[in-house]
């Protein structure tokens, strides 16, 4: 009687196999310090949770495919497929429910793009699309960028921050894609966080808080 192998629990297995890939992306970006993509996952796969739950989107699928959206980052452009690929690959060495593995490809697949000029159409893509990008708007956004450039020794003064915060231009089209209405709440109000963060640190430099 041959022993039964141990499934493995894919929640665990996509957490770490997530993690290693960030830590070789921070070497390779010379940013140690500072391990961005795996801050940028975590907030993703917090987000995707909270939208499942408000939206009633299937939250095995919305968590799976927030862990493993980015999880081919090092392919540049083609990380959307080939994270699909390996999603595939990956999830159906677990517990994870093989009717569900399609479903959670399709999503990684399609969340590449700060804007769309069509909508998705399944659910889950949709949701983490719109995820992956609530988290490139705001102050998670500035923390994240600001944090990144010092970890790579990259010199800023205080408006030299301020002056790249204001570059990004693509906020806008960015929440008018949203597909979720939690989530182009949540953008509109993050991108007036993220505008007011410039309009008050500038503010204090100055010194016009002195009256």
């Amino acid at each position: 009687m041959t022993k039964k192998k141990k499934q493995v629990k894919w929640e665990t297995a996509v957490k770490q196999a997530m993690y290693k890939a960030t830590v070789k992306e921070a070497k390779r970006r010379k940013s140690p310090a500072f391990n961005y993509r795996w801050e940028h996952v975590t907030a993703v796969v917090t987000l995707a949770e909270k939208l499942a739950i408000l939206t009633g989107a299937d939250r095995d699928i919305m968590v799976a495919a927030a862990w493993l959206h980015d999880i081919r980052k090092d392919t540049g452009e083609s990380h959307p497929r080939k994270g699909a690929i390996f999603a595939r690959n990956f999830l159906s060495q677990t517990d994870f429910p093989k009717k569900k593995i399609k479903r959670v490809a399709r999503a990684i697949e399609q969340h590449m793009g700060l804007w769309r000029d069509e909508p998705l159409t399944m659910l889950e893509a949709q949701l983490l699309w719109d995820a992956d990008k609530l988290t490139k708007i705001g102050l998670t956004a500035a923390a994240h960028w600001t944090a990144g450039d010092i970890a790579r020794g990259r010199r800023r003064t205080t408006r030299d921050i301020i002056k790249q915060g204001r570059k990004a231009d693509w906020q806008e089209k960015t929440i008018a894609s949203m597909h979720s209405k939690p989530a182009r709440k949540a953008a509109k109000k993050r991108l007036k966080a993220y505008n007011e963060l410039w309009d008050k640190l500038e503010q204090e430099l100055d010194g016009g808080d002195l009256k």
